[in-house]
Formats: C-alpha cells, sequence, structure tokens
C-alpha cells in the first residue's frame, strides 16, 4: 500500500494542477517564435522545474517519479496507471490507434486532433515509444494529416507505421525495401478479380440517385461508397443503406461470374449474398429489413461454392458514413502484425485505441495474446464498447483521447519506477 499512500499524499498536499497546467504551458510555447514567447517559456520552465524539485525532495526515493507524475496524470488517472501496472506488471511499448472517432471526433473537436493528444504522443515518441496509426482511411489522407499534427521529423522517423485501408497496406518510412507493403497484392487471383470486377462496374452500373447521392473513396484495394452529404445525417444514413444492399448484390454477381462457382441454389446470387451477410450481422439484417431487401431464405442453405468466396470476403457498414467491401483476409489485425514486424516489436504490450468493429478485432487479437489493453470513446460502437468495460473499462469522452495517453504515461511511470 506505499506507493498508494505516496500517490494519495502527491494530489492532497501539493499543487498538482498548477503543475500540469506549467508543463502544458512548456509543451506550447516553443512553438511560438518570438523573443517574447521565449523569456515566457524560460520563466515558466524555470517555475515547472522548481515545482517538480519541491515534489522530488518531499518523496526521496520515489520523488522523480512522482514529479514526472504529477506533471501529466490527474489523480484519478494516476491510481488507474497504478492499478494496471499492478495488474500487468510492464510498461505499454507500443500503441496501436484509430484515427476517425477515436484521436479525432466529429463536432467534439472539429474533426482534428486535438493540440493535447499530440503533444502527448509527440512525449511518448521522444521516449521510443513506436505509433501504430490504424485506420480505414488512404494512406494519403493519413499521411497529410499525420505530417499536419505529428509533423515531418516524427513521421518520418523509423519509428511509426501507418496501416491504411482497414489492414490492406502498410506504410513504416525508413524501412528500405519494407517501407510500403501492399499485403493485397498477397491475395490470391479468384479474390482480385471478383475486387477489379466491382471496381470497374460499381459507380457505371448504379442507379442514378445512388450516383449522385455517393461517390467512390479513393482507395487501393477497399471498395468504399461514401456519402454526398454530412456524415450522420438523415440523407446520409438513407443512401449508405442504399448503398450497402447495392453492393452485396454487386458483390454476389461479381461471384457467380467466376468459372469456379455454380449457378444452381434455387435463387439468384445476389439473394444468396444478402441471406450470408444478413446472418453474420444483425445491423446489416436490420438495413436490409428496412430496405425490404431480407430475403426469405436461410444463410444455411447458400450454396457451398458461394459460400466459399463469401467467408473470405468482409462487408463493412457504418451507418450514415460508408458500406465498404474488403478482405477478410486483410484485416487491421493483419496490418498491425505486418508493422510491428516492420518496426522490429518482438514483444509488444500495447493499447489499442478504437470505436468500430475492425479496431475491435485488435483488441481481441491483443487480449488473446497478451498483448495489452483496449481503451474507446464512449460513443464507440456496443461490441466495441462491452468488449473495453469488460477488461480494464478504459472509456473516454469523445476529443478526449489524451486522457488516456495521461493513464498510460502514469502506468510507464510506475514501470520505470519498479
Amino acid at each position: 500500500m506505499e506507493t498508494y499512500d505516496q500517490v494519495y499524499e502527491l494530489y492532497e498536499e501539493h499543487d498538482t494542477e498548477t503543475v500540469r497546467a506549467l508543463q502544458d504551458l512548456a509543451d506550447l510555447f516553443p512553438l511560438v517564435e518570438s523573443a517574447v514567447a521565449l523569456d515566457r517559456w524560460r520563466e515558466i520552465d524555470d517555475e515547472l522545474t522548481e515545482r517538480k524539485g519541491e515534489i522530488e525532495a518531499a518523496f526521496k526515493e520515489r520523488g522523480e517519479t512522482l514529479a514526472d507524475l504529477a506533471t501529466r496524470a490527474r489523480q484519478e488517472q494516476a491510481f488507474v496507471g497504478l492499478d494496471l501496472y499492478n495488474k500487468y506488471g510492464r510498461p505499454v511499448n507500443v500503441f496501436v490507434l484509430d484515427v476517425d472517432e477515436t484521436l479525432r471526433s466529429t463536432g467534439s473537436t472539429d474533426n482534428e486532433i486535438p493540440r493535447d493528444t499530440l503533444n502527448l504522443l509527440t512525449e511518448f515518441h521522444q521516449q521510443g515509444v513506436p505509433i501504430v496509426i490504424c485506420t480505414g482511411q488512404t494512406l494519403e489522407s493519413v499521411k497529410g494529416f499525420a505530417i499536419q499534427g505529428l509533423g515531418s521529423k516524427i513521421i518520418h522517423s523509423g519509428n511509426l507505421s501507418i496501416v491504411y485501408e482497414t489492414g490492406i497496406g502498410v506504410f513504416t518510412p525508413k524501412h528500405g525495401a519494407d517501407t510500403k507493403q501492399r499485403l493485397y497484392e498477397n491475395l490470391d487471383e479468384e479474390i482480385q478479380t471478383v475486387f477489379a470486377d466491382i471496381r470497374a462496374r460499381i459507380l457505371s452500373e448504379a442507379p442514378e440517385p445512388l450516383r449522385d447521392g455517393c461517390h467512390l473513396q479513393g482507395n487501393e484495394f477497399n471498395i468504399t461508397l461514401k456519402p454526398n452529404f454530412e456524415t450522420g445525417s438523415s440523407a446520409a444514413q438513407e443512401i449508405i443503406d442504399e448503398a450497402l444492399v447495392y453492393e452485396l448484390d454487386l458483390l454476389g454477381d461479381a461471384i457467380s461470374a467466376l468459372e469456379e462457382v455454380d449457378h444452381a441454389g434455387g435463387h439468384s446470387s445476389a439473394e444468396w449474398t444478402r441471406a450470408y451477410y444478413a446472418d453474420q450481422d444483425p445491423e446489416i439484417r436490420a438495413v436490409l429489413d428496412r430496405e425490404r431487401a431480407l430475403p426469405n431464405i436461410s444463410a444455411s442453405d447458400v450454396p457451398e461454392d458461394l459460400e466459399s468466396i463469401l467467408e473470405r470476403i468482409d462487408i463493412g457498414y457504418y451507418e450514415g458514413d460508408a458500406a465498404e467491401i474488403g478482405s477478410l483476409e486483410l484485416s487491421k489485425v493483419v496490418g498491425v502484425e505486418a508493422a510491428f514486424d516492420v518496426l522490429g516489436i518482438e514483444d509488444p504490450f500495447t493499447v489499442v485505441m478504437g470505436d468500430s468493429k475492425s479496431d475491435l478485432r485488435v483488441m481481441r487479437w491483443a487480449q488473446a495474446n497478451d498483448f495489452g489493453l483496449a481503451a474507446a470513446p464512449e460513443h464507440a460502437s456496443e461490441s466495441v464498447v462491452d468488449h473495453v468495460e469488460s477488461t480494464d473499462e478504459l472509456i473516454f469522452e469523445p476529443g478526449r483521447a489524451g486522457d488516456i495517453l495521461r493513464t498510460i504515461h502514469a502506468l510507464n511511470q510506475f514501470a520505470s519506477d519498479s
């Protein structure tokens, strides 16, 4: 109990709120280039050093750890970090981070990663902790905001990797031939033929209302229809529901064109495809039901040759945001494994932060292999929230991913003191 008592004393007997405020100011001021700002930064840094010195003197052997703890973590974050250290006994040595609705959140952060979160990630990077950005976005899109937010130096440090388009590729600058890995090129010809067929027809054969209401995201491999309306709006929800049904039908048709697939079974390939994914995902079933497109057939009767292809293809439905066709042989898990391999992370203990089902797969993978923790915003998918609450309850408010990073800072401080 000695450490718990000391942490309690730290926050009860010392003005840690001012210490954190000074640290936040010290992080911010170097970005302002002026003599006046530099003089002010020196004043702040001097006061911060003085206050940290007071804490160090008060606690002697553990003083440096507690002083560093005070610069980042609030009291509740410090105690959670201590609980996590006592449970796992090791520090987080790599981050796996989703972006949209995780690091940044529409409506609460103006769809930008908050400066607080970026400062904390920069601090971890300076400590040598690798960062894996894991997103459904295109590579160029991720590179753009990552460079703008974290800076080109970090992005090209050799200690950061980007898993893009939900795992179809991995980009890890400064790693020679392994810098960019197009994982989709490893898929067999059958699957690549299906995707090429769908991509060639998805807009040209779409009904006019769908062509006017959606656009095809510029992915390398995944096929993603996005709304031409504000994300989450009623118009976006309606058009993405229609897009989902259309994609399922186009997928079934593309598979039926393969020589290896028999056309028997008593129903069209589109009907079988709808039935199969309705059975796989209750959200897809609900959409098909609303669109009056749910076939009255059992998924257990899907012809084996058709099912053998469908079971390798993923359908992603994001209400009011996107309808996507991807490969189950390529996922964020596959991308993260490839990123860890390039970064040389052989014994990972990570925190996986995300909000969607694709992130949940990484969380479950990490849990199954004792690879670390899971954290999610409170507005994440129900299944994600359930998983996080059933493990370490690392739930945060929208746009407040920095709160989890501060908790991890506390965990790592206690681990470094052991």
